[in-house]
C-alpha cells in the first residue's frame, strides 16, 4: 500500500516503529480463553493497556514530537483532546522538555483531566465538544506561534499507531480479523496501513459508538461532516473528525472492510465481562469489538480474531454506571 499525498505508507509505519524503541512499550498479544470459547474462535487481545500513559495514543504522539526541530520543541505544543491522546503529548513532552497545553470540552471524565495536569502539561476545558476544544488549540497556533499535534488527522501520529498491526503480523501472522475502536481514525487507519501492506486479506471491521460516530457518519456523507457528540462509556471514542481532515478519513476509506455501531448496553456488558472474566479493568472503548460481536452476532467462527484493548484509564464511577446498565439489561 504506497503513501500518497493524502495517507502515509507502511514504509513511515517501519520509520515510526524505529524512531519508538525504548520510548514505548512493545505490548504483547494474548490469547483469551474466555472469548475464544464464547465465540468460537481464537480470540486475542492486543493490550495497549500496558503502555505508560495506559493507552496506545503514546505510539503517535510521541513519534510525532521526536521530529520536531529545537526551534519547534521552544515554541511549545498544543492539541485537543478526549484524554488519552492529551496524557501522552503531556508524558511525551515531559520527556523532550517540551510545554505542552491540552485542550478539552467538558465531557472529558475528571480522572483524565488530572492525569494530563500531574504530567506537567496545563489542560483548558472548553465547551462541550472536542471541535470547541481544537477551536481554542488553533486559537493558540495562530496567536503564541504553539506547533499543533492533532489526536489523529497528522501523518506521523497515524504512522505512529500502525506500528500496533506490524507487532500483531510478528505475533500471530495468521490473523484474520481485526476490530478495533474508530473514532478519529488515527488508529484502525495506521493498523489497516500496516497490515494490509503485507496481507490485503486480513479484515479491519471499525467500531464505534452508537451515537455521534463522526467517522461512520462522514463515510457514509462521503465527507467529514460535523455530529453532534454525547456522553458515552466509551468517552475516548468521541469528539468530530474535523471538518478540514487531511488524513485520516482518506486512511479510514481505503482500509476499513465494515463498521459497526454498538449501543451502550453492549459497552457496558463487554465491560462487565473484561472485569469479571479477563480480570482487567478498562475503558469503554478498549471492549467495542467484543460488543459488535456480541449485539450484531458477527460470525467470527473458526478465525484468528485480534481484540485492540485500546486503553485501561477509566473512572471508576464510570465502570459502576456499566455494571448498573449491565445489570439492567441482562
Amino acid at each position: 500500500m504506497p503513501a500518497t499525498p493524502l495517507i502515509p505508507g507502511p514504509h513511515q509505519v517501519y520509520l515510526a516503529r524505529q524512531a519508538l524503541q525504548g520510548r514505548v512499550v512493545r505490548t504483547p498479544l494474548i490469547r483469551s480463553e474466555s472469548l475464544s470459547r464464547r465465540f468460537g474462535c481464537e480470540a486475542w487481545l492486543k493490550l495497549e493497556t500496558l503502555q505508560p500513559t495506559g493507552a496506545f495514543k503514546l505510539r503517535g504522539a510521541t513519534f510525532a514530537m521526536s521530529k520536531l526541530t529545537p526551534e519547534q520543541r521552544r515554541r511549545g505544543v498544543v492539541t485537543c483532546s478526549t484524554g488519552n491522546h492529551g496524557r501522552a503529548i503531556a508524558y511525551a513532552g515531559s520527556r523532550l522538555g517540551v510545554s505542552t497545553i491540552v485542550c478539552m470540552s467538558r465531557l472529558v471524565p475528571a480522572n483524565k483531566v488530572a492525569a494530563i495536569r500531574e504530567l506537567g502539561a496545563e489542560a483548558r476545558i472548553i465547551g462541550n465538544s472536542q471541535d470547541h476544544a481544537e477551536v481554542e488549540a488553533l486559537r493558540l497556533v495562530e496567536e503564541q506561534g504553539m506547533i499543533y499535534l492533532p489526536p489523529f488527522d497528522h501523518p506521523d501520529i497515524i504512522a505512529g499507531q500502525g506500528t500496533i498491526g506490524l507487532e500483531i503480523l510478528e505475533d500471530l501472522p495468521e490473523v484474520d480479523t481485526i476490530l478495533a475502536g474508530l473514532s478519529g481514525g488515527g488508529l484502525l487507519g495506521g493498523i489497516g496501513i500496516a497490515v494490509k501492506s503485507v496481507n490485503p486479506t486480513v479484515e479491519l471491521i471499525g467500531v464505534s459508538m452508537d451515537r455521534g460516530a463522526a467517522m461512520i457518519e462522514s463515510l457514509g456523507a462521503g465527507r467529514p461532516i460535523q455530529v453532534t457528540e454525547y456522553e458515552s462509556l466509551a468517552d475516548s471514542l468521541g469528539g468530530g473528525i474535523g471538518l478540514n481532515n487531511q488524513y485520516s478519513f482518506n486512511a479510514v476509506r481505503q482500509v476499513m472492510d465494515r463498521s459497526c455501531l454498538v449501543s451502550e448496553n453492549a459497552i457496558a456488558r463487554a465491560m462487565v465481562h473484561f472485569a469479571e472474566q479477563e480480570k482487567m479493568l478498562v475503558e469503554g472503548a478498549a471492549v467495542v469489538g467484543v460488543a459488535a460481536i456480541e449485539q450484531h452476532r458477527l460470525d467470527v467462527r473458526d478465525k484468528k480474531v485480534v481484540f485492540i484493548v485500546s486503553g485501561q484509564n477509566l473512572a471508576l464511577e464510570t465502570f459502576d454506571q456499566a455494571r448498573a446498565l449491565a445489570a439492567a439489561t441482562s
